[in-house]
């Protein structure tokens, strides 16, 4: 092992000269909190993953608000991206319900999880389509929570622990209703995670370009050409009397 140079507080410095093993423990001892990439550990090593899309960034904003707002009805929490010890390992999932308030502490036991949830891009497939689900089933998490990006049409689809394996329960893409009732009562359109421009509304007219002058509204009488004499007021509805 290398001489592990003085530190006064957590640094990523010590990625560069330790070379044993790690463990969850270790990292939360040694590494900085950070807003940044996530980092993880799997099977003894660190795992740095930079910032996904942006695409993934919207549903990770607007999936956990929304699920944690029906997850307190049924008495859980939800959070995005939080840390998460699986033994030696430690797991920072897109979404995490807990069975009771994570307030206060920087990481919670897997144990407390009923459901765990990853966000599909296209550069993580394998790891949480195939990976994390096998992590998470062996930790005996009882929901999984997958949304996949795939061609920008967003689905979801929720998958329960039974006999060993995740067995899928419900699903939904773009344009139709995903609903869930396990754990908890949940129901999304997934096109709705997504951040897309409304079009304009049908028969909305755009406004004019500068220097051209908007039509009158219905029923308003538009002024005279320059040069032409307005009549007077009355003339109109005198000449209709005669």
């Amino acid at each position: 092992m290398a001489q592990a140079p003085f530190a006064s507080e957590p640094s990523f410095d010590v990625l560069r000269w330790r070379d044993e093993p790690w463990t969850a423990q270790l990292a939360l001892d040694l590494l900085p909190e950070t807003n940044g990439p996530k980092v993880e550990v799997l099977s003894g090593s660190v795992i740095v993953t930079p910032h996904a899309g942006i695409d993934h960034q919207s549903v990770e904003r607007e999936l956990p608000y929304l699920v944690h707002r029906a997850a307190r009805r049924a008495g859980f929490w939800a959070y995005p991206e939080i840390n998460v010890v699986s033994g030696d390992d430690l797991f920072i999932p897109d979404l995490v319900v807990l069975r009771r308030s994570g307030g206060g502490r920087s990481a919670v036991p897997i144990a407390e999880a009923v459901l765990l949830g990853e966000i599909v891009s296209p550069g993580n497939r394998r790891k949480d389509i195939i990976d994390r689900p096998r992590e998470y089933v062996a930790a005996g998490v009882p929901f999984f929570l997958r949304v996949d990006l795939r061609n920008r049409v967003p689905s979801i689809a929720l998958f329960e622990l039974a006999d060993g394996e995740y067995r899928p329960v419900a699903a939904a893409a773009a344009g139709s209703v995903f609903e869930m009732r396990q754990p908890f009562p949940f129901s999304v359109d997934p096109a709705d995670l997504l951040d897309e421009e409304a079009p304009p509304d049908e028969g909305e007219q755009a406004p004019p370009d500068e220097g051209e002058q908007a039509p009158p509204d219905e029923g308003e009488q538009a002024p005279p050409d320059e040069g032409e004499q307005a009549p007077p007021e009355g003339a109109e509805e005198v000449g209709r009397e005669g």
